[in-house]
């Protein structure tokens, strides 16, 4: 027999730009991160901008054609720029993919041309899937729009759409050729998606860092009105865990099961399903730390302050930790003896990470641990204490009412 092991090691690079009116022509930023590796080349960049961004800002495409005109010696505009749907549309959509592909092909987009992508984590992943199977990858530019993609996956490595009824079915790991992180974007979006992007904020906080946890439940009424200056300094210090968390974790690609980053993820992701995306990621993801944080107290792993300064510290953020969903059971809902839909989730988790189920729990703020099984027993009766805080939470709100009603 012949053996040969073939070892290849390719190291990856890309900066990440916190900068302001990414689009000023007396801004170099772009400009810069595109001409980065060629100086002395003219690229070809075609614009795909999230229909939710164009509507939020109407003079967007003129703004890139202006400063394509004033960098005109480092880039060019490839077409003008191409609009897609926003949000999870865009990544239930496989005719919007198809059709992202096949406008590269028609423009010639070859592997030293550049897709910038303008948009939230739902288009930069289908978008970025779009560059990356197309002459097995163009070079990306990720401008992110939103809070989530701000702070979490516009800075990461992943991209993908959603097939057959599952998150994240087709994708591949691609990192951006550049990131530009502009806090401007945040202006025009609804306190909804703002505070649903501090979930993930929260999820890197609770697992890697006790002091940004702290920091989220000081400021936490300020972040629940949409303050600019706190959300952008949650911003930064989110990306700045999380690219640690990439560069330093040893498994970049997720080559292992083991995906910390996927705390509280996989109640998210079902829930998501169950609701059609009713529910925004963020308010998912919030949602699924709570669930994982009380089972882990249940299960002893955490202490109750512990669990109680989490589910606190989310719902002073402004996220609510009770959907109806999770009620739904197969058969009719909440019928008795039925199992409970959001654990499929489990199951759907484990094929996604390769056939052993590894999801991240806590210990204690800032620490977290590995498990491979999780009992269904803990988890029912996490999802009972959550409809159960509800329902007080509800009660007192509408005595309170009732009481201003009075007075």
């Amino acid at each position: 027999m012949l053996l040969h092991v073939q070892r290849i090691a390719v190291p990856f690079e890309y900066p990440v730009y916190f900068t302001e009116s990414v689009f000023s022509p007396d801004n170099g930023d772009l400009a810069s991160a595109i001409a980065a590796k060629e100086p002395r080349r003219r690229h070809r960049v075609l614009p795909v901008i999230d229909g939710g961004v164009a509507a939020a800002w109407p003079s967007i495409a003129d703004e890139i054609a202006r400063y394509a005109d004033a960098h005109a010696e480092r880039l060019s505009l490839a077409a003008d720029p191409i609009v897609v749907p926003g949000g999870e549309a865009a990544k239930n959509d496989g005719e919007a993919t198809a059709a992202l592909q096949a406008r590269l092909d028609a423009l010639g987009m070859d592997r030293q041309s550049f897709v910038m992508i303008v948009g939230g984590g739902a288009v930069l992943d289908m978008a970025g899937y779009a560059a990356a199977t197309v002459h097995r990858g163009v070079r990306v530019v990720r401008i992110p729009t939103t809070v989530l993609a701000q702070a979490d996956s516009g800075v990461g490595v992943k991209n993908g759409v959603n097939a057959f009824g599952k998150k994240n079915l087709l994708g591949t790991f691609a990192p951006p050729f550049a990131v530009l992180i502009d806090p401007r974007f945040l202006e025009t979006l609804s306190l909804r998606d703002k505070v649903a992007g501090m979930a993930e904020a929260v999820k890197v906080a609770l697992i890697r860092d006790a002091r940004l946890f702290s920091w989220l439940s000081e400021r936490a009424p300020a972040l629940a009105s949409g303050s600019p200056a706190p959300l952008a300094e949650l911003v930064r210090r989110s990306a700045e865990i999380h690219l640690q968390h990439i560069a330093t974790a040893g498994d970049p690609f997720e080559l292992g099961s083991a995906r910390p980053l996927d705390f509280g993820h996989w109640a998210a992701h079902k829930l998501e399903s169950l609701t059609k995306h009713r529910l925004r990621h963020g308010e998912a993801v919030a949602i699924g730390i709570a669930i994982d944080t009380l089972y882990a107290e249940l299960s002893g792993l955490c202490s109750a302050p512990t669990a109680a300064a989490v589910l606190s510290t989310l719902e002073a953020l402004g996220f609510a930790l009770w959907d109806d969903a999770l009620a739904l059971a197969r058969g009719e809902q909440g019928e008795r003896g039925e199992r409970l839909c959001v654990l499929d989730g489990l199951d759907e988790f484990r094929e996604h990470l390769g056939g052993e189920l590894t999801v991240t729990l806590l210990e204690d703020v800032g620490r977290a641990r590995e498990v491979h099984a999780m009992e269904e027993r803990h988890i029912v009766a996490a999802i009972a204490r959550l409809r159960e805080r509800a329902g007080k939470r509800g009660a007192r709100a509408a005595a309170g009412a009732a009481g201003a009603a009075r007075s």
